[in-house]
């Protein structure tokens, strides 16, 4: 059970798995929450970084020290509601100032019983995991709190991110519509755009169907658990697969209607959780990074022309793939198409010899700059040249 704490100085104390504990005030709903901490480097987007599915059960730390200044609106969350499980800020705003502002970031967070802590010195607990890893972490508030060893043992016994299957608690139940944007602007009548694409739901955000109409694409967005032959029904041009939370070791329902896409060579974009899909169906590994990519300023290497871009990221795990060479695989030969600067992370493949790429990051821009958005017109060209 969780309240308000609304115009009040609650008490609060964030507890990591290793013991490390840093104490505040509460923020948003006054309860008790679980989940991974891991840290976003974004100063600015943190609406839509709340309300993207791929945060399910993470506790995110806001390395930026006041957050809260432009309130919330109603036209910049990316899904039905918050996923993260816990937020922690340092310098919460006091008074939102912004036109489009609806109400307080705080207000939001109690209204939608998300736990969240204030006050607590990011940059050290950013530090420590930057050092230790992410880690399972409790945040607990009120007026009579337990003590410090009963903390720790409920976040011990909270479930880990490494093996978690969690695509189809935060995808669609029921396949939905989006229609194309014409050039005036008005939605085009389902049945005549440009192209048809079925979307793959594992936790998909709400810009990224919408970059795809507006280059005049009918999106199908289907539940994580649809069928290859589901995947067919819609008579796609082109099949995506999108981002979402949890470890791709689990996904085995998706990395098999992948392949079943590969197979009839239907033009395939994939992005972030779609990445790792795709390099799964590739035949290779996952792994979990030691403390992830999070926020909206992360520069990657486009190898296929050489630029630098500044791009969006929400992962803890990464695909094992050589960067050195051209693979060959059940569909062909695989290439790493994109790498991330600060650390030669993978974060894109391509196929050589069929139309298939994905990219690890967040073309769709919300939040984030929009330097990768000519991958949605990449798409918008396989499909082309299969038509053609």
């Amino acid at each position: 059970m969780t309240t308000s704490t609304r115009g009040t100085r609650v008490p609060a104390v964030l507890v990591l798995e290793d013991g490390r504990t840093f104490r505040g005030c509460a923020y948003g709903a006054v309860g008790q929450t679980f989940g991974e901490a891991v840290f976003s480097t974004g100063m600015t987007g943190y609406q839509e970084t709340l309300t993207d599915p791929s945060y399910h059960r993470q506790v995110v730390v806001m390395t930026a020290p006041h957050v809260g200044n432009t309130g919330v609106n109603d036209e910049d969350s990316e899904s039905r509601r918050i996923w993260v499980s816990g937020y922690v800020v340092r310098d919460p705003a006091r008074v939102p100032s912004n036109w489009r502002s609806r109400r307080s970031l705080d207000e939001e967070l109690a209204a939608q019983g998300v736990v969240g802590i204030s006050g607590v010195d990011t940059r050290a607990l950013t530090r420590h995991l930057r050092e230790r890893g992410a880690m399972r972490v409790g945040i607990f508030s009120g007026n009579a709190l337990p003590d410090e060893g009963t903390m720790l043992a409920e976040v011990r016994q909270a479930p880990e991110m490494k093996g978690a299957d969690l695509a189809a608690e935060v995808a669609t139940e029921e396949a939905y519509v989006v229609p194309a944007i014409g050039p005036g602007g008005a939605a085009v009548p389902v049945g005549e755009a440009r192209f048809t694409v079925a979307a793959v739901d594992l936790g998909i955000k709400g810009m990224t169907p919408h970059r795809m109409a507006e280059r005049g694409i009918e999106v199908h967005v289907l539940p994580a658990t649809a069928t290859v032959d589901e995947v067919y029904a819609v008579g796609p041009d082109g099949v995506f697969f999108s981002n979402g939370p949890g470890d791709p070791a689990t996904a085995d329902h998706a990395v098999s209607v992948m392949r079943g896409v590969l197979e009839r060579g239907t033009p395939l974009f994939g992005i972030c959780f779609g990445n790792q899909i795709l390099g799964r169906a590739l035949g290779f590994g996952t792994y979990k990074l030691t403390y992830g990519h999070r926020g909206i300023n992360q520069p990657v290497q486009d190898r296929t022309t050489g630029k630098v871009e500044v791009t969006a990221h929400n992962h803890g795990f990464a695909v094992d793939a050589p960067l050195d060479r051209v693979c060959d695989t059940p569909y062909g030969r695989a290439e790493v198409s994109h790498v991330c600067l600060n650390d030669d992370v993978v974060e894109g493949l391509r196929l050589l010899d069929r139309p298939a790429f994905s990219v690890q990051y967040h073309p769709e821009a919300a939040a984030g700059p929009h330097d990768a958005a000519y991958l949605f017109d990449r798409f918008v060209s396989l499909m082309e040249g299969q038509r053609a």
